[in-house]
């Protein structure tokens, strides 16, 4: 029997705050995790990109999910949705934070294609590592498409659908940002069958005029409850007013890149919001 599809929607890929000493600065992540519920998003992504999950110890992951999903069930929102960012460089690892997330209380994974021999990752050894991960994950996988930190390796439609048939693959992100890829995906296998996420923000509406199921993207990090209203009017079909905010939405995402990416985003976020400090985990640089 197919594994469950993600809800559609908006998710974050958190980011993680750091005390200066680089020991996780807990009442920072849990005031952001509410935040970030409060702001009405389907779900949180622990150790995405964003939550320098490449920085973390076993331990610390599992920590991550962990905290974040207390905080969530604590504060009344036992329904927003945690994704675990669970890729690493060999499948033995990856097995093996699939099944700490399932014990720290994720509700599904998310998997980048290892990286470290480019060369070697053919379309077919592709297919093969995230097949046998899929087969023994304990939660429902998605496969992530992210070929900036993947050193290039850029997955196409051929690929996805391919393991989409999996039973235990239900969906996928694209940070590759490619609208045609997206489109091809969801022409074939709409949002019921297997959840195509966007993963950038400036291309959500487009994403979404296109079948996906939503995005998983940065931004909200910042401005949670105006990717919600661009949703809910995409939803309503007001499609005219949607593309207003889509445009925002789109210098916002150009904007936080250029500052600096993770850095920029915890740097925004303690000065208008707070909480946190703008420490990050070496070799990436505050700003």
């Amino acid at each position: 029997m197919p594994a469950a599809v993600p809800p559609s929607g908006i998710y974050v890929p958190a980011v993680l705050f750091f005390k200066e000493n680089e020991d996780f600065d807990v009442p920072a992540i849990k005031s952001h995790v509410l935040r970030l519920a409060q702001g009405g998003v389907t779900g949180i992504v622990v150790q995405g990109s964003n939550g320098e999950a490449q920085h973390l110890s076993h331990d610390e992951r599992k920590e991550a999910i962990s905290l974040t999903r207390k905080t969530l069930d604590e504060n009344g929102f036992q329904n927003v949705v945690i994704i675990a960012g669970c890729g690493a460089q060999s499948a033995r690892e990856t097995k093996k934070l699939c099944a700490d997330a399932k014990d720290a209380g994720a509700a599904f994974v998310l998997v980048l294609t290892p990286s470290v021999w480019p060369g070697d990752m053919t379309k077919e050894n592709i297919i093969r590592y995230h097949r046998e991960v899929a087969d023994y994950s304990p939660l429902p996988y998605m496969v992530y498409n992210f070929p900036t930190v993947t050193a290039g390796i850029d997955l196409d439609s051929d690929i996805i659908l391919t393991l989409s048939e999996h039973p235990n693959i239900v969906g996928t992100k694209l940070s590759c940002g490619n609208v045609g890829k997206l489109h091809r995906i969801t022409s074939v296998k709409p949002p019921s069958e297997f959840c195509t996420l966007a993963g950038v923000s400036e291309v959500l509406l487009q994403g979404l005029l296109s079948g996906s199921a939503g995005a998983i993207a940065a931004l909200p990090n910042l401005v949670p409850k105006l990717h919600m209203k661009m949703y809910a009017l995409y939803q309503a079909g007001k499609i005219d007013e949607a593309m207003k905010i889509q445009a925002q939405l789109g210098q916002g995402d150009w904007a936080t890149r250029k500052a600096g990416g993770v850095g920029a985003m915890k740097t925004l976020i303690s000065k208008h919001f707070g909480y946190g400090e703008t420490y990050v985990r070496r070799p990436l640089m505050a700003v």
